[in-house]
């Protein structure tokens, strides 16, 4: 699986319910977003589109709204091979995986509610 080199055309997002401030790093390392949480992650993940984005923020664990974050990768990124090669061939929620650090840049208002009625990314 090939890094993809030229970042400049492309902007990426982030969903979690962590409450992050312009220039946070997020980095690989930490418990995950889903699922088991006994263990660490090895990558950051991020992806082209407002929609995952939207469906990463409501998914995660933890208390408090979704937010969405436009973020930057320091590093190299690549597909997610357990959605693009597994769920979704052709990548078509443009997720990617970095193994580096990914630096949030700012929230991304929305407009969108959870299915509790909360507003996400404001």
């Amino acid at each position: 699986m090939a890094a993809t080199d030229d970042l400049s055309w492309q902007r990426f997002y982030h969903g979690t319910k962590s409450d992050l401030k312009p220039g946070d790093l997020m980095e690989p390392g930490h418990p995950p977003n889903f699922g088991k949480r006994d263990r660490a992650t090895s990558y950051v993940y991020l992806t082209g589109t407002l929609d995952a984005a939207a469906w990463g923020a409501e998914l995660a664990l933890g208390e408090g709204p979704g937010r969405i974050y436009i973020v930057e990768p320091t590093g190299p990124i690549m597909d997610d091979p357990n959605l693009t090669d597994k769920k979704y061939p052709g990548n078509p929620t443009k997720s990617c995986r970095s193994g580096d650090r990914v630096s949030m840049r700012r929230r991304r208002p929305t407009g969108r509610h959870d299915r509790k009625g909360n507003e996400m990314g404001t």
